[in-house]
């Protein structure tokens, strides 16, 4: 394990007051790890701080972290990458125990769990820690998994997760889908309890509660939607055959005493809604087909992405 290359990933925008205390505390945790700041139109001099630090910089221009970490993963080969946030809030303590589990093949991505820990101690902002608990409840309900913190920013992973995980978020929503992506393509999972401390005085939280919040909970909708397409289209399904049995079934009944049909408009609803229902539960198989093959497929190229990095 002595040739092993460990790579730390800092994205930062904004973060002067912390990135030489970053950079500093995981240089002693991770002495032969190279550190790469990705910085994202900064305009405090983050990145000369950085660099004055000991850490390569580079820079990603078009703005949001989940554009900074897709640099970051198509650019860097390491064998271990350790994620982590620029703004101090994380302790350098788990930084080798985390490389340790990914290092070892004991996990290919590593999650650093805040909430089981100092998290809703030290987060003195109640909607941050309210959307931390939904997000975490849906997707464990969704996705039939027991992840304890979602949206965590400090996580380790393989190479093997690195080069084959196609990133499409753009902002803070990247953690979301890194953990549906893992646990939808079997990847090897393990969570740490860590420390975390909130932010120091002056420095501030790019993340704003309600805009990406509301981002994290369309990203949980899209990835329901493409990676469990029968049950998500069941569900809507099952919708349209209420409306269509709650307007229809009065239609039939008034017709069998009657032997008339009275209401032709409320009859042709509720055909409507029960043709629709029955197109969408099609269109949840048709997909979930896909969506089968598309993980065989996949299988195929992480065979093929260990061969290379062998």
């Amino acid at each position: 394990m002595k040739n092993k290359k460990i790579a730390v990933l800092i994205p930062c925008y904004n973060e002067s007051k912390t990135i030489k205390k970053v950079v500093d505390d995981y240089k002693k945790a991770l002495p032969k790890a190279d550190i790469y700041v990705y910085d994202n139109n900064s305009t405090d001099g983050t990145d000369e701080i950085a660099k004055n630090a000991g850490a390569i910089v580079r820079y990603e221009y078009k703005q949001g972290k989940g554009n900074v970490i897709r640099k970051m993963f198509k650019e860097i080969d390491a064998d271990c990458y350790l994620m982590i946030d620029g703004d101090d809030t994380y302790s350098s303590k788990n930084a080798k125990e985390m490389c340790d589990l990914v290092l070892n093949g004991k996990a290919d991505m590593v999650i650093g769990d805040r909430l089981s820990s100092t998290y809703f101690t030290e987060n003195k902002r109640p909607f941050h820690n309210f959307g931390n608990k939904l997000v975490r409840g849906l997707i464990n309900t969704l996705f039939k998994s027991n992840i304890k913190d979602i949206m965590t920013g400090y996580r380790a992973f393989s190479y093997d997760f690195v080069k084959t995980f196609p990133i499409l978020s753009k902002g803070f929503e990247i953690e979301t889908e890194m953990t549906i992506h893992a646990l939808d393509k079997n990847f090897l999972l393990k969570e740490i309890p860590i420390e975390y401390k909130d932010r120091p005085a002056g420095s501030e939280s790019k993340l704003n509660t309600f805009s990406d919040g509301i981002k994290v909970l369309k990203t949980i909708a899209r990835l329901f939607k493409e990676y469990k397409p029968t049950i998500f289209f069941s569900l809507i399904s099952v919708l349209f055959l209420i409306i269509s049995l709650f307007f229809g079934i009065p239609v039939f009944f008034e017709y069998f005493e009657t032997k008339m049909v009275p209401r032709f408009p409320t009859l042709i609803f509720s055909l409507v809604m029960l043709i629709i229902s029955i197109l969408l539960f099609i269109c949840g198989i048709i997909l979930e087909v896909i969506v089968k093959k598309h993980r065989q497929l996949f299988e195929l190229v992480l065979i093929n992405t260990k061969r290379n990095n062998e």
